[in-house]
């Protein structure tokens, strides 16, 4: 008995190994581990690269309830058979509940304070983006191109309005570049507060109160373009879209709207772009986009109130021939938009021959030379895989930080040989 009895000296080292893979294990889920640019070989000989591996997480008790968003976000869709203004209307009048953007409470009208003391803290450039999706699909490309903000705006500020990445399952998926120091936060908007004393106020009440055809296009989408003016007009700083690799400083542009096609033979502007929005707070023109936006406001056509919006306005206010008004410079192109969307699928494929190679290396040296960026144009690009030798690969390998998640790995192992929890 006494022999069965007896401990075996390899048991509490057992037990202690078990304690440090928990606590530091417990530490890596918490803080998203960071690796450098892995290529993965298959057997077609294509690659996925990724700057930060950040799978989507599974959900938690805390997240119940955005979980639940996965339904809610669906709800923002009018059913496609309501073709109809008025059965438009009525279906939107009785799902309003299942809006939660529309809805302010005692946490989103904290939204002002939050910004305004996170926009405290010495913040060389203020970034914006816009996410009005469930969390989980908030994956490794969004979340590049915030990496690539820091890149060449080290000590600058991102704020992503999200109501959904405003969560601790939000906060996990940022927490590797919060890691690193840089600032950034995820923060509900009070749409609202927002929205008051600008142009849309009286539209956006009576969208609310469901008084408003929401038309047939996701009203999260209609959403986004209007918040980016607004944000814009009353704190200033620049507005991405979430697939927009940043590959150089945004600190010599003042006021600022891109170009997405010009004309081959007057070179003037034909369409103008909302996915890059450099502009001073206040800026007379966001005003005139906003109240563009109240007066011919339709849901049912694709880019009518985005792009279409912002195109039309300046052609108004200016002439698409003439230098814009309002103390604002057009860019070309070659600046935001470099790679039409329609040709957006050849950045992500592997050179095939010596004429393909060259192309490959060509583009590169323009998008180093003129770009400031570049816009992935996700709805055509996003099921596209990034090929090993590919411009895209180039493009991410460049502009991740990689030196910083060198030493993030090495903080974070010395960190769990010294049994220190994050």
């Amino acid at each position: 008995m006494s022999e069965r009895c007896t401990v075996s000296p390899i048991l509490p080292t057992i037990l202690l190994a078990a304690i440090i893979i928990f606590i530091c294990g417990d530490g890596m889920i918490y803080k998203a581990s960071i690796r450098t640019v892995s290529i993965n070989e298959n057997k077609n000989s294509n690659s996925t690269i990724t700057c930060i591996t950040q799978e989507p997480l599974k959900s938690s008790p805390e997240n119940r309830e955005e979980d639940d968003d996965s339904g809610t976000f669906d709800s923002l869709i009018v059913p496609f058979n309501l073709s109809g203004k008025k059965a438009r209307i009525d279906w939107f009048r009785k799902h309003l509940p299942d809006f939660r953007i529309l809805q302010s409470n005692n946490f989103t009208q904290q939204f002002h304070n939050r910004l305004q003391e996170f926009l405290s803290h010495d913040c060389e450039t203020q970034f914006f983006m816009t996410w009005i999706s469930p969390t989980r699909t908030f994956r490794r490309r969004e979340l590049l191109a915030a990496e690539s903000i820091f890149k060449s705006h080290p000590r600058g500020c991102l704020t992503i309005l999200s109501r959904t990445l405003d969560s601790e399952r939000g906060y996990k998926i940022l927490q590797p570049l919060l890691d690193r120091g840089f600032k950034i936060l995820a923060i509900t908007p009070d749409l609202p507060s927002l929205f008051k004393n600008t142009p849309v106020e009286t539209w956006f009440d009576e969208m609310k109160r469901g008084k408003k055809d929401p038309g047939q296009i996701p009203l999260a989408q209609n959403l986004s373009n209007l918040m980016r003016l607004a944000v814009l007009y009353k704190y200033g700083g620049v507005y991405i879209d979430t697939d927009f690799i940043v590959l150089k400083s945004f600190m010599g542009l003042k006021n600022c709207i891109g170009a997405q096609s010009i004309d081959p033979v007057s070179k003037n502007w034909t369409r103008l772009n909302n996915a890059v929005l450099v502009f001073d707070k206040k800026h007379p023109l966001l005003e005139k986009f906003m109240e563009n936006f109240a007066s011919n406001f339709d849901g049912s056509r694709w880019g009518y109130n985005g792009p279409f919006l912002v195109s039309r306005v300046i052609a108004k206010v200016t002439g698409a021939g003439d230098r814009p008004g309002f103390n604002v410079t057009i860019l070309p192109p070659a600046a935001f938009y470099p790679v039409d969307w329609t040709k957006i699928g050849e950045l992500f494929k592997k050179p095939g021959n010596r004429a393909s190679a060259n192309w490959a290396k060509a583009m590169l040296s323009q998008l180093n030379d003129k770009a400031y960026g570049i816009h992935l144009w996700n709805k055509q690009s996003k099921s596209y895989t990034i090929q090993k030798g590919s411009v895209i690969e180039k493009l991410v390998s460049d502009h991740c930080n990689e030196k910083d998640r060198d030493i993030e790995r090495s903080n974070r192992k010395r960190n769990c040989r010294s049994g220190r929890h994050y």
